[in-house]
Protein backbone atom coordinates (compact mmCIF):
# COMPACT_ATOMS: atom_id res chain seq x y z
CA UNK A 1 0.00 0.00 0.00
CA UNK A 2 1.46 3.40 -1.07
CA UNK A 3 4.78 1.71 -1.76
CA UNK A 4 6.49 4.73 -3.35
CA UNK A 5 5.53 7.02 -0.49
CA UNK A 6 6.65 4.45 2.08
CA UNK A 7 9.97 3.94 0.32
CA UNK A 8 10.58 7.69 0.10
CA UNK A 9 9.75 8.42 3.73
CA UNK A 10 11.71 5.45 5.07
CA UNK A 11 14.69 6.35 2.89
CA UNK A 12 14.65 9.87 4.36
CA UNK A 13 14.57 8.40 7.88
CA UNK A 14 17.52 6.11 7.14
CA UNK A 15 19.50 9.07 5.83
CA UNK A 16 18.64 11.08 8.95
CA UNK A 17 19.77 8.25 11.21
CA UNK A 18 23.03 8.08 9.26
CA UNK A 19 23.95 11.75 9.81
CA UNK A 20 26.86 12.17 12.21
CA UNK A 21 25.71 15.67 13.18
CA UNK A 22 22.16 16.99 13.24
CA UNK A 23 22.46 20.69 12.49
CA UNK A 24 20.20 23.12 10.62
CA UNK A 25 21.55 22.04 7.21
CA UNK A 26 20.97 18.33 8.00
CA UNK A 27 17.38 19.12 9.02
CA UNK A 28 16.80 21.07 5.78
CA UNK A 29 18.18 18.18 3.71
CA UNK A 30 15.94 15.74 5.59
CA UNK A 31 12.92 17.95 4.94
CA UNK A 32 13.73 18.22 1.22
CA UNK A 33 13.57 14.42 1.03
CA UNK A 34 10.24 14.41 2.89
CA UNK A 35 8.84 17.12 0.61
CA UNK A 36 9.88 15.20 -2.50
CA UNK A 37 8.15 12.02 -1.29
CA UNK A 38 4.92 13.81 -0.37
CA UNK A 39 4.73 15.80 -3.60
CA UNK A 40 5.24 12.61 -5.63
CA UNK A 41 2.29 11.15 -3.71
CA UNK A 42 0.20 14.12 -4.98
CA UNK A 43 -0.12 15.80 -1.59
CA UNK A 44 -1.13 19.45 -2.03
CA UNK A 45 1.92 21.73 -2.46
CA UNK A 46 0.82 24.30 0.14
CA UNK A 47 0.07 21.52 2.63
CA UNK A 48 3.55 20.05 2.09
CA UNK A 49 5.39 23.32 2.60
CA UNK A 50 3.31 24.30 5.62
CA UNK A 51 4.08 20.88 7.09
CA UNK A 52 7.81 21.36 6.39
CA UNK A 53 7.86 24.74 8.13
CA UNK A 54 6.20 23.33 11.23
CA UNK A 55 8.62 20.41 11.40
CA UNK A 56 11.65 22.67 10.90
CA UNK A 57 10.48 25.17 13.52
CA UNK A 58 9.82 22.44 16.09
CA UNK A 59 13.07 20.60 15.31
CA UNK A 60 15.14 23.74 15.85
CA UNK A 61 13.26 25.31 18.75
CA UNK A 62 11.78 22.57 20.93
CA UNK A 63 13.78 21.58 23.99
CA UNK A 64 14.90 17.96 24.07
CA UNK A 65 13.64 15.77 26.89
CA UNK A 66 16.28 14.08 29.05
CA UNK A 67 17.69 10.98 27.37
CA UNK A 68 16.12 11.75 23.96
CA UNK A 69 18.47 12.26 21.02
CA UNK A 70 17.79 14.95 18.41
CA UNK A 71 17.31 12.25 15.76
CA UNK A 72 14.64 10.56 17.86
CA UNK A 73 12.99 13.89 18.50
CA UNK A 74 12.82 14.77 14.79
CA UNK A 75 11.31 11.37 13.95
CA UNK A 76 8.71 11.94 16.68
CA UNK A 77 7.89 15.39 15.22
CA UNK A 78 7.53 13.93 11.70
CA UNK A 79 5.24 11.21 13.04
CA UNK A 80 3.03 13.72 14.87
CA UNK A 81 2.81 16.21 11.99
CA UNK A 82 2.01 13.55 9.37
CA UNK A 83 -0.65 12.14 11.68
CA UNK A 84 -2.20 15.61 12.04
CA UNK A 85 -2.62 16.13 8.28
CA UNK A 86 -4.33 12.74 8.00
CA UNK A 87 -7.18 13.88 10.25
CA UNK A 88 -8.62 12.65 13.53
CA UNK A 89 -9.32 9.13 14.71
CA UNK A 90 -12.79 8.20 13.37
CA UNK A 91 -15.80 7.77 15.62
CA UNK A 92 -18.24 5.22 14.19
CA UNK A 93 -21.44 5.08 16.20
CA UNK A 94 -23.86 2.40 14.99
CA UNK A 95 -25.66 0.95 18.06
CA UNK A 96 -26.57 -2.72 17.50
CA UNK A 97 -29.90 -2.34 19.33
CA UNK A 98 -31.53 -0.38 16.47
CA UNK A 99 -31.77 -0.45 12.67
CA UNK A 100 -28.86 1.65 11.43
CA UNK A 101 -29.00 2.90 7.85
CA UNK A 102 -25.75 3.70 6.02
CA UNK A 103 -26.02 5.57 2.70
CA UNK A 104 -23.13 5.22 0.25
CA UNK A 105 -22.60 8.04 -2.26
CA UNK A 106 -19.87 8.91 -4.77
CA UNK A 107 -19.08 9.28 -8.44
CA UNK A 108 -19.27 6.36 -10.84
CA UNK A 109 -16.15 4.20 -10.83
CA UNK A 110 -15.12 5.02 -7.27
CA UNK A 111 -15.54 1.40 -6.13
CA UNK A 112 -18.76 2.08 -4.25
CA UNK A 113 -20.56 -1.18 -5.05
CA UNK A 114 -17.58 -3.34 -4.15
CA UNK A 115 -17.11 -1.35 -0.98
CA UNK A 116 -20.78 -1.87 -0.04
CA UNK A 117 -20.13 -5.61 0.12
CA UNK A 118 -16.84 -5.17 2.00
CA UNK A 119 -18.56 -2.96 4.57
CA UNK A 120 -21.42 -5.45 4.93
CA UNK A 121 -18.99 -8.29 5.54
CA UNK A 122 -16.93 -6.16 7.94
CA UNK A 123 -19.93 -5.54 10.19
CA UNK A 124 -21.33 -9.05 9.76
CA UNK A 125 -18.09 -10.38 11.28
CA UNK A 126 -18.71 -8.06 14.24
CA UNK A 127 -22.10 -9.66 14.88
CA UNK A 128 -24.39 -7.27 13.00
CA UNK A 129 -27.37 -8.55 11.00
CA UNK A 130 -26.70 -6.85 7.68
CA UNK A 131 -28.76 -6.19 4.57
CA UNK A 132 -27.72 -4.38 1.37
CA UNK A 133 -30.04 -2.38 -0.89
CA UNK A 134 -29.35 -1.80 -4.58
CA UNK A 135 -30.74 1.69 -5.28
CA UNK A 136 -28.73 2.19 -8.47
CA UNK A 137 -31.34 2.41 -11.23
CA UNK A 138 -29.03 3.95 -13.85
CA UNK A 139 -26.07 1.66 -14.38
CA UNK A 140 -26.89 -1.44 -16.48
CA UNK A 141 -26.14 -4.62 -14.56
CA UNK A 142 -25.83 -2.87 -11.19
CA UNK A 143 -28.28 -5.21 -9.45
CA UNK A 144 -26.76 -8.30 -11.08
CA UNK A 145 -23.27 -7.31 -9.96
CA UNK A 146 -24.39 -6.69 -6.39
CA UNK A 147 -26.38 -9.92 -6.34
CA UNK A 148 -23.31 -11.90 -7.41
CA UNK A 149 -21.04 -10.21 -4.85
CA UNK A 150 -23.42 -10.48 -1.88
CA UNK A 151 -24.27 -14.13 -2.60
CA UNK A 152 -20.57 -15.04 -2.39
CA UNK A 153 -20.33 -13.78 1.19
CA UNK A 154 -23.81 -14.72 2.40
CA UNK A 155 -25.20 -11.17 2.68
CA UNK A 156 -28.91 -10.50 2.12
CA UNK A 157 -29.75 -8.20 -0.80
CA UNK A 158 -32.85 -6.19 -1.67
CA UNK A 159 -33.45 -4.86 -5.17
CA UNK A 160 -35.97 -4.81 -7.99
CA UNK A 161 -34.90 -4.13 -11.58
CA UNK A 162 -38.52 -3.30 -12.49
CA UNK A 163 -38.55 -0.28 -10.16
CA UNK A 164 -36.84 2.70 -11.77
CA UNK A 165 -37.28 5.17 -8.93
CA UNK A 166 -34.30 5.07 -6.57
CA UNK A 167 -36.14 6.75 -3.70
CA UNK A 168 -38.94 4.15 -3.80
CA UNK A 169 -36.38 1.35 -3.91
CA UNK A 170 -34.47 2.72 -0.93
CA UNK A 171 -37.63 3.17 1.18
CA UNK A 172 -38.99 -0.27 0.32
CA UNK A 173 -35.62 -1.85 1.05
CA UNK A 174 -35.28 -0.22 4.46
CA UNK A 175 -38.82 -1.30 5.43
CA UNK A 176 -38.09 -4.82 4.18
CA UNK A 177 -34.95 -5.22 6.25
CA UNK A 178 -36.50 -3.60 9.32
CA UNK A 179 -39.22 -6.24 9.21
CA UNK A 180 -36.48 -8.90 9.08
CA UNK A 181 -34.83 -7.51 12.22
CA UNK A 182 -31.66 -6.27 10.55
CA UNK A 183 -29.66 -3.80 12.62
CA UNK A 184 -27.54 -2.52 9.74
CA UNK A 185 -28.82 -1.61 6.27
CA UNK A 186 -26.39 -0.40 3.59
CA UNK A 187 -27.76 1.49 0.58
CA UNK A 188 -25.70 1.47 -2.62
CA UNK A 189 -26.71 4.41 -4.84
CA UNK A 190 -25.97 5.36 -8.45
CA UNK A 191 -22.69 7.11 -9.21
CA UNK A 192 -22.91 10.87 -9.39
CA UNK A 193 -20.61 13.45 -10.89
CA UNK A 194 -20.26 16.67 -8.95
CA UNK A 195 -21.62 18.61 -11.97
CA UNK A 196 -24.71 16.39 -12.58
CA UNK A 197 -27.33 18.48 -10.83
CA UNK A 198 -30.27 16.11 -11.43
CA UNK A 199 -28.42 13.14 -9.93
CA UNK A 200 -27.20 15.22 -7.01
CA UNK A 201 -30.76 16.34 -6.37
CA UNK A 202 -31.96 12.72 -6.37
CA UNK A 203 -29.20 11.88 -3.89
CA UNK A 204 -30.40 14.72 -1.66
CA UNK A 205 -34.00 13.46 -1.87
CA UNK A 206 -32.94 9.92 -0.94
CA UNK A 207 -31.07 11.32 2.05
CA UNK A 208 -34.08 13.41 3.10
CA UNK A 209 -36.56 10.54 2.75
CA UNK A 210 -34.39 7.87 4.38
CA UNK A 211 -32.67 10.07 6.99
CA UNK A 212 -29.61 7.76 7.22
CA UNK A 213 -27.66 7.36 10.44
CA UNK A 214 -24.43 7.70 8.46
CA UNK A 215 -23.66 8.94 4.95
CA UNK A 216 -20.33 7.76 3.57
CA UNK A 217 -18.73 9.40 0.54
CA UNK A 218 -16.67 6.85 -1.40
CA UNK A 219 -13.73 8.40 -3.29
CA UNK A 220 -11.19 6.81 -5.59
CA UNK A 221 -7.67 7.05 -4.14
CA UNK A 222 -6.13 7.17 -7.62
CA UNK A 223 -7.40 10.74 -8.19
CA UNK A 224 -5.12 12.13 -5.48
CA UNK A 225 -5.75 15.65 -4.22
CA UNK A 226 -8.82 15.99 -6.47
CA UNK A 227 -10.59 14.23 -3.62
CA UNK A 228 -10.85 17.62 -1.94
CA UNK A 229 -13.08 19.28 -4.57
CA UNK A 230 -15.11 16.11 -4.93
CA UNK A 231 -15.79 15.88 -1.20
CA UNK A 232 -16.59 19.60 -0.98
CA UNK A 233 -19.15 19.34 -3.83
CA UNK A 234 -20.95 16.37 -2.30
CA UNK A 235 -20.87 17.89 1.17
CA UNK A 236 -22.71 20.96 -0.13
CA UNK A 237 -25.59 18.71 -1.22
CA UNK A 238 -25.87 16.27 1.67
CA UNK A 239 -24.22 16.06 5.05
CA UNK A 240 -21.27 13.72 4.58
CA UNK A 241 -20.64 11.89 7.85
CA UNK A 242 -17.47 10.15 6.75
CA UNK A 243 -15.19 9.49 3.81
CA UNK A 244 -14.02 6.18 2.38
CA UNK A 245 -10.86 6.09 0.25
CA UNK A 246 -10.65 3.08 -2.08
CA UNK A 247 -8.02 1.57 -4.39
CA UNK A 248 -5.09 2.45 -2.15
CA UNK A 249 -3.31 -0.75 -3.16
CA UNK A 250 -2.54 0.33 -6.71
CA UNK A 251 -1.87 4.07 -6.75
CA UNK A 252 1.00 6.47 -6.16
CA UNK A 253 -1.46 9.24 -5.30
CA UNK A 254 -3.02 7.67 -2.21
CA UNK A 255 -1.22 9.96 0.21
CA UNK A 256 -2.56 13.00 -1.60
CA UNK A 257 -6.07 11.55 -1.59
CA UNK A 258 -6.00 10.92 2.15
CA UNK A 259 -4.56 14.35 2.99
CA UNK A 260 -7.08 16.07 0.70
CA UNK A 261 -10.01 14.15 2.14
CA UNK A 262 -8.91 15.00 5.68
CA UNK A 263 -8.56 18.69 4.72
CA UNK A 264 -12.33 18.89 4.13
CA UNK A 265 -12.87 18.41 7.86
CA UNK A 266 -14.87 15.20 7.35
CA UNK A 267 -13.54 12.09 9.04
CA UNK A 268 -11.88 9.42 6.92
CA UNK A 269 -13.61 6.37 8.37
CA UNK A 270 -12.52 3.48 6.14
CA UNK A 271 -9.88 2.66 3.57
CA UNK A 272 -9.99 -0.12 1.00
CA UNK A 273 -6.60 -1.69 0.31
CA UNK A 274 -7.20 -4.51 -2.15
CA UNK A 275 -9.67 -6.52 -4.20
CA UNK A 276 -10.57 -9.15 -1.59
CA UNK A 277 -13.71 -8.73 0.51
CA UNK A 278 -11.59 -8.52 3.68
CA UNK A 279 -9.37 -5.73 2.28
CA UNK A 280 -11.07 -3.04 4.35
CA UNK A 281 -10.00 -1.36 7.57
CA UNK A 282 -11.09 1.46 9.83
CA UNK A 283 -8.74 4.33 9.07
CA UNK A 284 -6.52 5.25 11.99
CA UNK A 285 -4.08 8.11 11.25
CA UNK A 286 -1.73 7.04 14.03
CA UNK A 287 -1.51 3.43 12.87
CA UNK A 288 -1.40 4.38 9.21
CA UNK A 289 1.50 6.80 9.61
CA UNK A 290 3.32 4.26 11.78
CA UNK A 291 3.18 1.81 8.88
CA UNK A 292 4.28 4.45 6.36
CA UNK A 293 7.36 5.19 8.46
CA UNK A 294 8.17 1.51 8.96
CA UNK A 295 7.30 1.56 12.66
CA UNK A 296 4.70 -1.21 12.29
CA UNK A 297 1.15 -1.55 13.56
CA UNK A 298 1.12 -4.37 16.08
CA UNK A 299 -2.32 -3.32 17.35
CA UNK A 300 -3.99 -3.94 13.98
CA UNK A 301 -2.14 -7.23 13.61
CA UNK A 302 -3.40 -8.41 16.99
CA UNK A 303 -6.93 -7.33 16.05
CA UNK A 304 -6.70 -9.47 12.92
CA UNK A 305 -5.66 -12.43 15.06
CA UNK A 306 -8.56 -11.71 17.39
CA UNK A 307 -11.00 -11.89 14.45
CA UNK A 308 -9.79 -15.44 13.86
CA UNK A 309 -10.52 -16.30 17.50
CA UNK A 310 -7.01 -17.52 18.14
CA UNK A 311 -5.89 -18.55 21.58
CA UNK A 312 -4.35 -15.56 23.36
CA UNK A 313 -1.40 -17.55 24.67
CA UNK A 314 -0.67 -18.81 21.16
CA UNK A 315 -0.64 -15.22 19.85
CA UNK A 316 1.82 -14.12 22.54
CA UNK A 317 3.98 -17.15 21.87
CA UNK A 318 3.94 -16.47 18.12
CA UNK A 319 4.75 -12.79 18.49
CA UNK A 320 7.72 -13.60 20.75
CA UNK A 321 9.17 -15.96 18.15
CA UNK A 322 8.70 -19.05 20.32
CA UNK A 323 6.77 -21.02 17.71
CA UNK A 324 6.99 -24.62 16.64
CA UNK A 325 6.28 -26.13 13.24
CA UNK A 326 2.98 -27.29 14.76
CA UNK A 327 2.03 -23.67 15.49
CA UNK A 328 3.13 -22.71 12.00
CA UNK A 329 0.96 -25.42 10.44
CA UNK A 330 -2.12 -24.48 12.47
CA UNK A 331 -1.86 -20.85 11.38
CA UNK A 332 -1.22 -21.29 7.64
CA UNK A 333 -4.85 -21.40 6.60
CA UNK A 334 -5.85 -18.75 9.12
CA UNK A 335 -3.13 -16.42 7.91
CA UNK A 336 -4.44 -16.83 4.37
CA UNK A 337 -7.88 -15.72 5.60
CA UNK A 338 -6.38 -12.56 7.07
CA UNK A 339 -5.36 -11.29 3.63
CA UNK A 340 -2.12 -11.16 1.72
CA UNK A 341 1.19 -11.85 3.41
CA UNK A 342 2.37 -8.51 2.07
CA UNK A 343 -0.27 -6.63 4.03
CA UNK A 344 0.48 -8.59 7.19
CA UNK A 345 4.19 -7.81 6.98
CA UNK A 346 3.34 -4.11 6.66
CA UNK A 347 2.00 -4.31 10.19
CA UNK A 348 5.34 -5.44 11.62
CA UNK A 349 8.27 -3.09 12.25
CA UNK A 350 10.71 -5.11 10.17
CA UNK A 351 14.44 -4.39 10.51
CA UNK A 352 15.10 -4.96 6.78
CA UNK A 353 13.33 -4.76 3.43
CA UNK A 354 11.47 -7.66 1.81
CA UNK A 355 10.80 -7.34 -1.90
CA UNK A 356 7.37 -7.83 -3.46
CA UNK A 357 8.76 -10.77 -5.47
CA UNK A 358 9.92 -12.50 -2.28
CA UNK A 359 6.51 -12.02 -0.69
CA UNK A 360 4.72 -13.41 -3.76
CA UNK A 361 7.01 -16.45 -3.72
CA UNK A 362 6.20 -17.02 -0.04
CA UNK A 363 2.47 -16.88 -0.72
CA UNK A 364 2.84 -19.41 -3.53
CA UNK A 365 4.70 -21.75 -1.21
CA UNK A 366 2.10 -21.82 1.58
CA UNK A 367 0.29 -24.80 0.07
CA UNK A 368 3.56 -26.62 -0.52
CA UNK A 369 4.63 -26.06 3.07
CA UNK A 370 1.31 -27.28 4.42
CA UNK A 371 1.66 -30.63 2.70
CA UNK A 372 5.27 -30.95 3.91
CA UNK A 373 4.32 -30.26 7.54
CA UNK A 374 1.51 -32.83 7.30
CA UNK A 375 4.14 -35.44 6.48
CA UNK A 376 6.17 -34.72 9.62
CA UNK A 377 5.85 -36.66 12.85
CA UNK A 378 4.55 -34.92 15.95
CA UNK A 379 8.06 -34.91 17.39
CA UNK A 380 9.43 -33.25 14.24
CA UNK A 381 6.74 -30.57 14.33
CA UNK A 382 7.47 -29.76 17.95
CA UNK A 383 11.23 -29.73 17.46
CA UNK A 384 12.28 -29.15 13.81
CA UNK A 385 15.95 -29.07 14.88
CA UNK A 386 15.98 -32.89 14.95
CA UNK A 387 15.19 -33.13 11.23
CA UNK A 388 18.33 -34.52 9.59
CA UNK A 389 19.04 -35.67 6.01
CA UNK A 390 17.32 -39.06 6.35
CA UNK A 391 14.23 -37.45 7.86
CA UNK A 392 14.19 -34.87 5.04
CA UNK A 393 14.17 -37.69 2.47
CA UNK A 394 11.27 -39.42 4.23
CA UNK A 395 9.25 -36.21 4.57
CA UNK A 396 9.84 -35.34 0.89
CA UNK A 397 8.60 -38.79 -0.24
CA UNK A 398 5.57 -38.61 2.03
CA UNK A 399 4.53 -35.15 0.89
CA UNK A 400 5.25 -35.63 -2.81
CA UNK A 401 7.62 -32.68 -2.72
CA UNK A 402 11.33 -32.35 -3.38
CA UNK A 403 14.02 -32.47 -0.71
CA UNK A 404 14.89 -28.90 -1.73
CA UNK A 405 11.33 -27.84 -0.83
CA UNK A 406 11.67 -29.43 2.61
CA UNK A 407 15.02 -27.76 3.22
CA UNK A 408 13.65 -24.39 2.14
CA UNK A 409 10.70 -24.72 4.52
CA UNK A 410 13.07 -25.44 7.41
CA UNK A 411 15.25 -22.49 6.42
CA UNK A 412 12.31 -20.10 6.04
CA UNK A 413 10.81 -21.30 9.31
CA UNK A 414 14.00 -20.43 11.19
CA UNK A 415 14.19 -17.07 9.42
CA UNK A 416 10.59 -16.32 10.39
CA UNK A 417 11.29 -17.09 14.04
CA UNK A 418 14.31 -14.81 14.01
CA UNK A 419 12.43 -12.09 12.12
CA UNK A 420 9.58 -12.01 14.64
CA UNK A 421 11.98 -12.03 17.56
CA UNK A 422 14.05 -9.18 16.16
CA UNK A 423 11.02 -7.11 15.16
CA UNK A 424 9.66 -7.16 18.70
CA UNK A 425 11.94 -4.34 19.81
CA UNK A 426 14.96 -3.89 17.61
CA UNK A 427 13.54 -1.38 15.17
CA UNK A 428 11.82 0.62 17.87
CA UNK A 429 15.16 0.91 19.67
CA UNK A 430 17.02 1.83 16.50
CA UNK A 431 14.53 4.26 14.96
CA UNK A 432 12.46 5.57 17.85
CA UNK A 433 14.83 5.31 20.79
CA UNK A 434 12.90 6.40 23.85
CA UNK A 435 9.97 8.09 22.15
CA UNK A 436 7.63 5.63 23.80
CA UNK A 437 3.88 5.88 23.55
CA UNK A 438 3.04 6.71 19.95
Amino acid sequence: MLEKLKEGLQSALKKLIGFSVIDEEAIKEFLRDIQRSLLMADVNVKLVFDLSKRIEKRALEEKLLPGISRKDHIIKILYEELTNIMGKEPIINLPPNKTNVVLLIGIQGSGKTTFAVKLAKFFQKKGYKVGVICADTYRPGAFSQLKMLTSKVNIDLYGDEKIKDAITLAKKGVDYFKAQGKNLVIIDTAGRHKEEKDLLMEMKEISTEINPDLTLLVVDGTIGQQCYSQAEAFNRTVKVGGIVVTKLDGTAKGGGALAAAAATGAQIMFISTGEKVDDIEVFSPTRFVGRLLGLGDIKTLLEKFKELELDEERIKKMMSGKITMEDFYLQLEQLRRMGSLKRLLELLPLPFDISSKEIEDLEDKLKVWKSIIQSMTKEERENPDIINSSRIKRIARGSGRSEADVRELLKRFKESKNLIKSSKGKVLRQMMGKIGKI
